[in-house]
């Protein structure tokens, strides 16, 4: 998804948002942060990383707290109750304010290194572009 004018609430411009939903995922929370992180980092544009709690009753939120107080490029959406991945990727879209919206899940079924080549797609003009798994 990609939008115009995407600004932070401190008024810095941000290129990406990585949406991801996530349910009871407390062994994959720091994984898919660090992979993502990396590429994102690689990428040398502004990103944010939104991760939606979809009621976890694990200690995903906790690992996603803690996440936030380390790098608050990490934004922490939680739902009060398991809503499903629909209305869970909508509240991180709400969320995010990235020209490029990007969503994975949360257990690394999409590899973040396919980032990039998703990008290149865009670049050539197309609106929007998807990943096959």
């Amino acid at each position: 998804m990609q939008r115009s004018n995407a600004v932070q609430r401190d008024g810095k411009r941000v290129c990406l948002s990585v949406v991801i939903p996530v349910f009871n995922e407390q062994e994959n929370v720091q994984p898919v942060y660090a992979q993502l992180k990396e590429v994102l980092e690689q990428l040398g544009r502004s990103y944010e990383i939104i991760f939606v709690d979809d009621g976890s009753w694990d200690d995903t939120f906790h690992l996603l707290h803690d996440l936030h107080q380390r790098d608050r490029q990490v934004k922490v959406v939680k739902l009060r109750r398991n809503f499903g991945q629909t209305p869970a990727m909508s509240a991180g879209f709400d969320l995010a304010r990235g020209d490029i919206v990007i969503t994975m899940d949360g257990d690394l079924q999409n590899d973040p290194t396919d980032i990039p080549r998703l990008l290149e797609r865009m670049a050539e003009g197309y609106d929007v572009v998807s990943g096959w798994r």
